[in-house]
């Protein structure tokens, strides 16, 4: 039989690229990430790792060797759950990684329903985009991820994952007062940015790809002069006169909008909030206390917005 201990390091190495990587995400020294890995390879009696630069890369035997390993720690996870559950008491640490505007809306009341209902559980939180969280919940740093999904940009699904919505947050158009395209359409409104400079979030994010696609469909090539993955300051680059932004209603937490905005083309007006976790975890006491909080957490908002209407 296979040692569980070293399929779970090849395992980490499939997810985090580098022996480096996974000898600091497991406080090893990669001398003996490499010794085990070594050892694993001496029990299948196949190669499972080959160079490429100064790189290794996972043999096709080694592939399938994780894809086992993957369905046992699936099984482990709910045999995990399965214990919890069977417990009168909830403890131990729930591990949360949360983009900005759902940590700043969302997870601090979160945090009050689940501390006045389970005292003894430990939630440790982490600020941190979707693109950067999704990868690291698969290589279990965390136990759920709050993510977002904008309009034409569907998150990967790996099968390893579970998602759950949480809300359909609204976008719009926010402009600083001095543009004055009160009566503007939509599309109408998005041309007559054409010379006017924009904050977006950073290259690779979908929120950027998002909001360029929206542009350019419209006709305009948004002339990004600021760039920041801290919605917070879009909407004061916005406020202060200095950029046009889109921004979601989460941005405000609840509160009336501080800026005038606009109605967004159809199909284009709200993002996709979701809590993500692994499977076979979804069922883990402190994983539905946790959705179950942030749920109740979005109900009382009130996530209307005075938009002005148009086609």
């Amino acid at each position: 039989m296979f040692d569980l201990h070293r399929l779970r390091l090849l395992r980490e190495l499939k997810h985090r690229g580098t022996l480096a990587a996974v000898a600091t995400a497991l406080s090893y020294a990669p001398s003996s990430v490499s010794q085990q890995l070594s050892q694993l390879e001496a029990e299948v009696g196949v190669p499972l790792l080959e160079p490429v630069g100064r790189r290794v890369r996972l043999t096709e035997q080694a592939e399938i060797l994780v894809a086992h390993t993957e369905a046992v720690l699936e099984r482990l996870e709910r045999a995990e759950a399965d214990i919890a559950t069977s417990l009168t008491e909830l403890t131990g640490t729930l591990r949360i990684a949360s983009f900005q505007t759902a940590a700043l809306a969302l997870v601090p009341a979160a945090l009050g329903l689940l501390r006045d209902q389970h005292p003894h559980l430990r939630v440790h939180v982490t600020h941190m985009e979707p693109e950067k969280a999704l990868p690291a919940l698969q290589a279990r740093d965390f136990d759920l991820v709050l993510a977002e999904e904008y309009p034409g940009n569907p998150n990967p699904r790996p099968a390893e994952l579970e998602e759950e919505d949480l809300l359909d947050d609204p976008l719009h158009l926010a402009l600083p007062e001095t543009t004055g395209e009160a009566h503007a359409g939509p599309t109408a409104a998005l041309r007559s940015l054409a010379d006017h400079p924009w904050v977006m979030e950073p290259e690779g994010t979908a929120a950027r790809h998002w909001a360029v696609t929206l542009c350019r469909n419209a006709g305009v090539e948004p002339d990004v002069r600021f760039e920041t993955t801290d919605l917070l300051l879009h909407l004061r680059l916005v406020e202060q006169g200095h950029a046009t932004a889109f921004l979601p209603d989460l941005v405000w937490s609840g509160q009336p909008p501080t800026v005038p905005l606009r109605q967004l083309p159809r199909g284009q007006r709200t993002r996709r909030v979701l809590t993500v976790v692994r499977r076979g975890r979804s069922r883990h006491p402190a994983i539905l206390a946790c959705r179950d909080a942030l749920h109740r957490a979005v109900t009382p908002r009130s996530r209307r917005t005075s938009v002005e209407r148009g086609d």
